[in-house]
């Protein structure tokens, strides 16, 4: 008996995402977006990423769901180099009194898939979708595709473009570096 559950959650963890990547990819063709698809080792975050990918760390996007004091979701893409200012984020762009990561069961429920593999595209998601500047400042950019074993790289003008955000501003800051 343990078996067969434990089988049906590892199945039920291999086929969460996959139905949002395939959607993603279906709009890329459908849009006429040329990508490089990566198949890679589970990612759960974006240094591990840009590892496996051999890129730039700031040429990944972060696709963060958050949850507004009003109890709205919202998705903010960011550079993978950078982290969410959210005081900028609260006050200038969202205009709530207070935002918030989305737990781990929110991203799953909102998304269908898991944290760190949910993708930059929140129109898929019914989501509002915000951009932070520091992504155009890449070509080129790479993002999972809503699972942690596939990504993809594709022009920052195209994400852009598909992407629809509701507003482009600046909503993030440089990590702090860690000193040894």
């Amino acid at each position: 008996m343990l078996t067969k559950v434990l089988l049906e959650w590892l199945q039920s963890k291999i086929a969460m995402g996959q139905e949002e990547a395939e959607k993603l990819l279906e709009l890329f063709e459908k849009e006429s977006v040329e990508y490089k698809l990566f198949e890679h080792e589970p990612v759960y975050t974006s240094e591990q990423a840009s590892k496996v990918r051999d890129v730039e760390l700031k040429s990944g996007v972060k696709a963060m769901v958050l949850k507004t004091f009003e109890g709205k979701y919202v998705l903010a893409d960011i550079a993978a180099d950078r982290k969410i200012d959210f005081g900028k984020l609260e006050k200038g762009v969202l205009k709530s009194k207070h935002v918030r990561f989305a737990t781990r069961e929110e991203v799953i429920d909102v998304t269908q898939c898991e944290p760190g593999s949910v993708h930059p595209f929140g129109l898929l998601f019914g989501l509002e979708t915000y951009l932070d500047r520091s992504v155009l400042e890449n070509d080129r950019v790479n993002f999972n595709i809503g699972l942690l074993t596939k990504s993809v790289q594709i022009s920052s003008s195209d994400l852009v473009r598909v992407l629809q955000p509701v507003l482009v501003s600046d909503f993030s800051k440089m990590k702090e570096k860690h000193s040894k």
